[in-house]
């Protein structure tokens, strides 16, 4: 999902999925994994698979795996969080136990993945270690960097952004999309 700023009214969305006008902030979305989308459209069509909560890509030995997930980064001196919608690679069996699971509404389980987008705010945000939670009620999962990790991610996730950071993020994903 892409959120567009309506011009005329400052602090307002427009969805551009289901067109209507949100005035909270909406969720940085990427549609793919970062690995999905570096793929030709000949690749796409013949070694890769993509649904809204699922990607696989099939290498010639080797087939990555990756899930639908939301991140949530803490503002500091705001009332609401910063939501990402992002992509997690996932081990074989943590990908079938999810896929198998996946419309269950009691399924809550912890998996270890990868963080698979680059965000544009993190240098090598690709490499992040990240715990994955499944959650009651059939919610996309959500993740939590490994707070051992040094990475500037894992601080903002751990200690909160401004909400002038926030909101700078939140335009120059919209400036990059309209």
């Amino acid at each position: 999902m892409f959120w567009k700023r309506k011009k005329d009214k400052p602090g307002k969305y427009r969805c551009s999925e289901c067109g209507e006008i949100h005035k909270n902030w909406p969720a940085l979305t990427y549609n793919s994994p970062t690995p999905y989308f570096a793929l030709t459209e000949s690749e796409k069509e013949t070694i890769g698979e993509l649904t809204s909560d699922f990607c696989i890509i099939e290498y010639e030995g080797q087939t990555d795996r990756f899930i639908r997930v939301v991140l949530r980064l803490k503002v500091n001196d705001y009332h609401d969080t910063l939501e990402y919608g992002l992509w997690v690679s996932l081990s074989e069996k943590s990908f079938k136990d999810y896929y198998e699971n996946f419309e269950s509404n009691n399924h809550e389980v912890s998996y270890f993945g990868w963080l698979s987008n680059y965000l544009p705010d993190y240098d090598n945000s690709q490499s992040v270690p990240m715990t994955v939670f499944t959650k009651e009620g059939n919610d996309r999962p959500e993740i939590a960097p490994h707070e051992d990790f040094d990475h500037q991610l894992v601080t903002d996730y751990y200690h909160g952004i401004s909400k002038k950071e926030a909101e700078k993020r939140i335009h120059d994903m919209l400036k990059n999309v309209g």
